[in-house]
């Protein structure tokens, strides 16, 4: 199973690392100790606070021309024989794959991987808050 460090942790969640360990020590968020016995949270255990929509920011900080790259915590698989559906949680947002099962499996996807999805779409729809009068 994937386990993420609380410096690794925190940024996906969109929060300070103090706030993940404020959430562990209150019991909100389960972690365990790795074999050198620092904190570690499960990739499944992120993915369920992820998908219950506690992640407030988009956890990418860096610069890149990739303008629709989403780093994120896969939170769900569906497969058949051929096709698998692929939902991560990146940040505030939801994102959806299609994808081969076998490009699932060589890419060794399970709830909890961390993943970045690349989205290149043929139409964006841009909106703004109303504006009040």
């Amino acid at each position: 199973m994937t386990t993420f460090r609380v410096s690794e942790a925190a940024p996906l969640l969109g929060v300070s690392d103090d706030t993940v360990r404020r959430w562990i020590d209150a019991g909100s968020l389960p972690s365990s100790r790795d074999e050198s016995g620092r904190t570690v949270v499960e990739g499944a255990d992120l993915a369920r606070r992820l998908a219950s929509g506690n992640g407030q920011t988009d956890p990418v900080r860096r610069g890149s021309s990739a303008r629709n790259r989403f780093v994120g915590i896969v939170t769900g698989i569906t497969r058949d024989t051929v096709m698998a559906k692929v939902e991560m949680q990146c940040g505030p947002h939801r994102v959806v794959s299609l994808m081969s099962s076998e490009a699932a499996d060589e890419l060794g996807l399970e709830v909890g991987s961390l993943a970045t999805a690349v989205v290149k779409a043929t139409t964006v729809i841009v909106e703004t808050p109303s504006a009040t009068s």
